[in-house]
């Protein structure tokens, strides 16, 4: 299916991006992506390669696309991990080439949402990949370097894999830009994480586990969102800092509103509802395994 052959709903308007479309999608999209963090089938792909810390595996994982580069050039892209969460990498590219790793992922993407019963007709993937495909062919990467690297991947020969990938293009462009605001902003590595998690949207103790800022760092981070009146003594959010925060996804909306304009507001809305199941099986299966308890994976 090619955009021209789209439904008249999913087509794109003539006018400019709104703002709310742009959130939507962008939502949407960051929701049909993260499975792959959690789901145990990256674990054991990883093990298969010979990583079993769950750490240097997301790190190999995401950055695969990349090449075999220094941790510090993940380091840099990443951007609000420290220093001594990203060095724990090195070496992953001695367990496995990163054509391997990027393998091991796609295998992982398609055998979880098997696994949790995604399901979009052929029709709907077509038409998925009809609205994402000139948003990813027509995108500026000047700066993005992570969803450049992406698109360098050649896409899978299986279809919902394949559409996984263009989704993660999209995902990973937004994160560059929305890196591109925090430094605008003067929001530093340790800085924007704590403004993050004061706003509760991570948790605080998931946010020290995974990017491994020291006690002295945090703190530091803290005093200087503080003296900008951001948080106040008892390093809780200041009305100013929710402001703040706000401001920056506000913007990063702006910088992503040309991102989709190839496919307007209509094909923007349309594309996160084609995806939204994907989000939706391991939602559902999440909960069913809170009540019925954990099945062995296969």
């Amino acid at each position: 299916m090619h955009l021209e052959d789209l439904p008249d709903s999913a087509r794109p308007g003539d006018g400019p991006m709104d703002l709310d479309a742009v959130r939507d999608v962008s939502r949407a999209i960051s929701a049909a992506h993260l499975f792959i963090y959690l789901a145990p089938e990256s674990a054991q792909e990883a093990a298969e390669l010979g990583v079993t810390d769950r750490g240097p595996a997301y790190l190999a994982f995401r950055s695969a696309a990349l090449g075999a580069v220094p941790w510090q050039v993940t380091l840099a892209a990443f951007y609000n991990f420290s220093p001594r969460a990203v060095r724990a990498m090195a070496g992953v590219w001695d367990a496995a080439p990163p054509e391997r790793w990027q393998a091991a992922r796609f295998l992982a993407a398609g055998r979880a949402m098997r696994r949790v019963n995604v399901h979009l007709t052929d029709d709907q993937l077509a038409e998925a990949q009809a609205l994402i495909g000139p948003v990813v062919a027509g995108a500026d990467y000047a700066g993005k370097v992570l969803a450049a690297a992406n698109t360098s991947v050649a896409l899978p020969p299986d279809p919902l894999v394949a559409l996984w990938q263009q989704i993660t293009v999209a995902r990973e462009w937004r994160g560059d830009a929305h890196l591109v605001v925090l430094a605008d902003n003067g929001l530093g590595p340790c800085d924007c994480l704590v403004l993050h998690t004061a706003t509760g949207r991570l948790p605080t103790a998931v946010a020290r586990a995974t990017r491994q800022w020291d006690d002295e760092e945090w703190a530091a981070a803290t005093a200087r969102l503080v003296a900008r009146g951001w948080l106040d003594s008892n390093a809780m959010v200041t009305d100013a800092g929710s402001a703040a925060r706000e401001r920056i996804e506000v913007e990063t909306d702006e910088h992503c509103a040309v991102l989709w304009a190839p496919i307007g507001n209509a094909g923007a809305l349309r594309l996160a509802s084609l995806i939204a199941p994907i989000a939706n099986a391991f939602t559902a299966a999440e909960t069913f395994q809170a009540v019925h308890g954990r099945q062995d994976l296969t």
